[in-house]
């Protein structure tokens, strides 16, 4: 599962990329600074993990992972293949949420592409792209639905309405995540056309290390403006948390934190924010061996769980033995939770929830 990052040039994108990932990739004061989208392959920070891994004392430990994506800056007519358009909007297509970076800090030694600080502007540039491409995909299906509509055909009747309600809100600059749609519709009619404003996304206020904390002006404009889509808001020093990852030691970022009044970097509430914007969540395997996150969706049974291990585990299921994390912490090991009568078994139809400690049985 994919998160990618996108604004304008130089609004902070490499930076953040950097922040959130070990790969290092170019940063620097002008656009198209990133031309090919890097790719960094992020772990989850959950302290459930650690409190496992002192319980277990295992030989490894493995965290859940996230796929973050930076794409190049995009700028106004790239719907018509302006700047780096095409190539940007193909590369933004392929990812499953969007973190929408907007420039929320002065500094007149950061050049903005559009000469002023404007969070809002920005985004509507933005907005406006991926609705235009967007609104390029839905007529071109409508013109073989509408076709086949005229025949009597009822389910190309039920599609075309559909897609005309998408359309029309499309063309009055609102974007698809925020339309409701039935359960049934979106099955079958939304979710195939893979449309780049109906993916979640996550605004990234790139704010100065003073606004790190209550934000500032421009954030306020932020949250204001997006109050109405299906959208978060986090705010983030992005610079800041660059200074931050330069530091040697974990005492020294510790301390640097502290001195800023943060209990964390802001960088690993984002990782944690895209998590679940991607809805995704996560259960442990616990042994001698490694103690392990695994990343599943939100509403996977537990089939569906055995088979990221591996495929046999699900085509072979029998069952699952299953701990609470709660359980597993209060009686302090395996042993103990079956002492206590505290392990279920669960069959095939059984929703794994976030933190389950699991065993599968399985014959193939």
């Amino acid at each position: 599962m994919k998160a990618g990052i996108v604004g304008l040039p130089n609004v902070g994108k490499s930076t953040l990329f950097n922040c959130l990932s070990n790969a290092k990739a170019q940063s620097a004061n002008f656009p198209f600074c990133t031309i090919e989208p890097n790719i960094g392959v992020v772990n989850v920070p959950d302290t459930r993990l650690e409190k496992l891994e002192s319980l277990v004392n295992p030989e490894r430990v493995l965290p859940a992972t996230v796929d973050i994506v930076d794409i190049a800056g995009l700028v106004k007519g790239a719907s018509k293949g302006e700047g780096l358009g095409n190539q940007f909007l193909g590369n933004i297509r392929e990812t499953d949420a969007i973190l929408h970076v907007l420039r929320c800090f002065d500094d007149d030694n950061v050049v903005h592409v559009d000469g002023s600080v404007d969070p809002i502007r920005d985004k509507e540039t933005i907005d406006m792209e991926l609705q235009l491409k967007d609104l390029e995909s839905v007529e071109k299906k409508l013109d073989k639905v509408k076709r086949a509509a005229k025949t009597g055909n009822k389910e190309a009747q039920k599609e075309e309405a559909v897609l005309v309600r998408i359309k029309e809100q499309l063309e009055a600059g609102i974007s698809v995540r925020a339309l409701d749609f039935d359960t049934a519709d979106r099955k079958e009619f939304v979710s195939p056309l893979q449309l780049i404003t109906d993916k979640p996304v996550l605004y990234v206020c790139n704010v100065d290390e003073g606004s790190a904390i209550g934000g500032n002006v421009y954030v306020d404009k932020v949250k204001k403006a997006v109050a109405t889509e299906k959208a978060e808001v986090l705010v983030l020093a992005v610079g800041t948390e660059a200074d931050i990852n330069e530091l040697e030691t974990y005492e020294e970022r510790q301390m640097f934190l502290e001195d800023l009044g943060l209990e964390e970097p802001g960088s690993s509430k984002l990782i944690r924010a895209a998590y679940h914007l991607l809805n995704l969540h996560t259960y442990f395997t616990a042994g001698p061996k490694e103690v392990r996150a695994w990343t599943i969706p939100v509403g996977a049974t537990a089939p569906q769980a055995a088979g990221v291990i591996h495929t046999d585990f699900e085509k072979g299921f029998i069952r699952a033995e299953v701990i609470s994390y709660d359980d597993y912490v209060t009686f302090g090991s395996e042993a103990k939770v079956k002492e206590a009568g505290k392990m279920r078994v669960e069959g095939k139809e059984y929703i794994v929830k976030d933190g389950d400690i699991m065993h599968f049985r399985f014959n193939v």
